[in-house]
C-alpha cells in the first residue's frame, strides 16, 4: 500500500458499492494513522456505504408494497450522486462534509486523536 498517496486513497473510499473495502484498509493502515483528511474521507465513505445498506436492505423492502415505492430508488440515486460528488470534490482537493454523515466522520476521526 506504500505506492498509494493520500489523495488517491481518499478517492478510492468513494468508489460506489466497493469503496468501503478501501475505507477499511485506510483506517487499518499505519501509513494514514495521523492523516486527518484521508481518515475523514475513509469514515465518510464508510458511513455513506452504511446509508446505502440501510436503504437497500431496510427502507426499500419496507416501501415495496406501499405507494412510496419510488422513494427507495430515489434514496439510492441520492447516495450514488453523493459518491460521485465526493469523488469530484476529493479529486479537486476540496474538503467537503456531507450533511449528517460528515459530522459522524469528523467525530470519529477526532475520537481517535488524529
Amino acid at each position: 500500500m506504500t505506492a498509494v498517496d493520500s489523495r488517491t486513497a481518499a478517492l478510492l473510499c468513494y468508489i460506489p458499492v466497493v469503496g468501503w473495502i478501501m475505507a477499511i484498509v485506510v483506517l487499518a493502515s499505519a501509513k494514514y494513522r495521523h492523516d486527518y483528511e484521508t481518515r475523514f474521507h475513509a469514515f465518510q465513505g464508510l458511513y455513506l456505504f452504511v446509508a446505502w445498506l440501510i436503504t437497500d436492505w431496510v427502507l426499500s423492502p419496507m416501501m415495496h408494497g406501499m405507494f412510496h415505492a419510488p422513494l427507495g430508488g430515489l434514496l439510492k440515486a441520492l447516495i450514488v450522486f453523493a459518491w460521485i460528488f465526493m469523488l469530484i470534490k476529493v479529486s479537486h482537493r476540496v474538503h467537503f462534509k456531507l450533511p449528517i454523515i460528515g459530522d459522524l466522520a469528523e467525530k470519529s476521526v477526532s475520537e481517535q486523536g488524529v
